[in-house]
């Protein structure tokens, strides 16, 4: 089983690099402090061309991808966040690990963050122990999310939230499903529903009732055992012809269409 200090454990490289085309892709964050000479750094595919010089810091976030080229050998530290230790310096810092990120950052100066990466170079030839290391990665980790935060994404409902929500219109498709109940169940007033479902699902709360009750209609028409009049009510349609045209909006075909085929 993983241990706490192997999870929350800062790595740390001193790297040499030569002139050349570099890509970084990580599922962890990375921070870069160039030690070196000044070396010309073209991106691409943009080619914008501009020198990193000593000190400055580079933030990679976890998932994101880097392609440059180096003109000239390059020196550097390399420090490695696990993304367990920055989740976890969010919940020191009371924010939502799920939502809490570090943003991206290029050729910028921040001193704290050197005195760390050099306080880690110290360490290499003097070690202080477990400890000194877990809390200079801590230190890191806290900094990144206070001082360089990813722009937060529009709020959507919680998972919990949403599933109750679902869970709701799926019992009561066949009645006249309200967005003030629906507010209810999810626990919040009906305007930040209509926001909030939204953004979790990228259609209204109303478009998705009608979707789901299409679908509940088409697996109804499909077992061929019911007329179509009894399965628009089934669904939670006001009549057969109210039926006929969400579905045909929905899915592009006619009720008396999937009837048919499902019997062929």
């Amino acid at each position: 089983m993983e241990s706490r200090s192997t999870r929350i454990a800062l790595g740390f490289e001193m790297r040499k690099t030569s002139a050349g085309a570099y890509r970084h892709a990580s599922s962890d964050h990375f921070v870069t402090i160039h030690t070196g000479a000044p070396v010309r750094i073209s991106c691409m595919p943009t080619g914008e061309r501009c020198v990193r010089s000593r000190g400055e810091i580079n933030v990679l976030p976890a998932g994101v991808t880097e392609d440059w080229f180096e003109d000239d050998a390059s020196e550097m530290l390399f420090l490695q966040l696990p993304t367990s230790l920055v989740r976890l310096a969010a919940e020191e810092l009371g924010l939502d690990p799920d939502r809490a990120g570090i943003a991206a950052r290029c050729h910028v100066r921040d001193v704290q963050i050197e005195h760390i990466g050099w306080a880690l170079a110290a360490d290499q030839r003097a070690p202080s122990g477990l400890v000194y290391r877990e809390s200079l990665g801590m230190a890191l980790a806290v900094h990144l999310l206070a001082r360089h935060p990813a722009k937060a994404a529009p709020r959507g409902l919680s998972k919990s939230q949403l599933a109750r929500v679902t869970e709701y219109i799926e019992a009561h498709l066949a009645e006249d499903v309200s967005l003030l109940r629906l507010a209810r169940v999810a626990g919040v007033s009906a305007s930040h529903l209509r926001a909030l479902f939204k953004r979790s699902v990228g259609v209204p709360v109303h478009e998705y009732v009608i979707q789901r009750r299409v679908e509940r209609a088409r697996v109804l028409l499909a077992r061929g055992d019911q007329p179509a009049s009894e399965i628009a009510l089934e669904a939670g349609f006001s009549h057969q012809s109210h039926m006929a045209r969400c579905m045909r909006r929905v899915l592009g075909v006619t009720p008396a269409f999937i009837a048919k085929t499902f019997r062929e």
